[in-house]
């Protein structure tokens, strides 16, 4: 349950950060998918997300 969390925090800061967080490479990671499904655009940042969470506790850890 922890890593939920810690994952979907992830998927919340990535979307609220997602221009800024694109322009220094995150969000084009291999393991990122983007598909275009009935006219819309889906943008799933797995790696991203991964990359953040581990980011995140690390953080966590130091303080």
């Amino acid at each position: 349950m922890r890593w939920l969390l810690v994952f979907l925090l992830a998927s919340l800061i990535f979307s609220g950060l997602n221009g800024w967080l694109r322009k220094i490479g995150l969000g084009r990671l291999p393991g990122d998918l983007s598909f275009r499904w009935r006219g819309r655009d889906f943008h799933l940042p797995l790696a991203s997300s991964l990359v953040l969470s581990l980011i995140a506790g690390l953080i966590g850890m130091l303080i």
